[in-house]
């Protein structure tokens, strides 16, 4: 997990002549209040799947968590590279984000207490999770937690000006 500052980039060739690097601080914002994300990771036999689900933001880092044998989760074990994008379904208005990442898996009990608390926050009692055996439990459920520290991140301002920024964290 990452709180270092990324390095920003306007791209001039998406973006409309009076457009500025989007702050960073603003795509924290829409990232830790973002309520739906739509995950992207391979299949073993290279085919793409994606699906929607909540994450919290935390540590500089987004977290999700999915069963052990949802086929998000039998991917990552082959391969750990994901994408995470949230943002306006409009086009004329609007941000978007596109994080890029490897997923990591959260293992120790103290940290996934502290994700557990979180998701309780943001979704409500719902999503109240019970922390055992290195994952999250609910009901009868199982799930693995996962945390994607951000490599590269891009966001797309919509309407006027329309912009492409570029987040780098190397």
């Amino acid at each position: 997990m990452t709180d270092k500052q990324p390095r920003a980039r306007l791209d001039t060739r998406y973006s409309d002549g009076t457009a500025t690097a989007a702050d960073w601080s603003d795509a924290l914002k829409i990232l830790a209040g973002a309520e739906l994300f739509w995950i992207s990771t391979v299949r073993p036999d290279g085919r793409p799947h994606v699906t929607p689900l909540p994450a919290v933001w935390s540590g500089g880092a987004l977290h999700f968590c999915t069963g052990p044998q949802e086929r998000k989760a039998r991917n990552l074990a082959a391969n750990p590279h994901v994408v995470l994008t949230t943002g306006a379904n409009t086009w004329n208005e609007g941000y978007d984000l596109v994080v890029e990442g490897e997923a990591v898996r959260v293992v120790d009990d103290g940290r996934l207490r502290e994700l557990a608390a979180a998701w309780e926050e943001k979704y409500g009692e719902f999503w109240r999770f019970e922390v055992r055996n290195g994952g999250f439990h609910h009901g009868a459920g199982h799930a693995f937690v996962f945390s994607v520290a951000p490599r590269t991140v891009f966001g797309f301002g919509k309407g006027e000006p329309f912009s492409q920024t570029r987040w780098r964290f190397d």
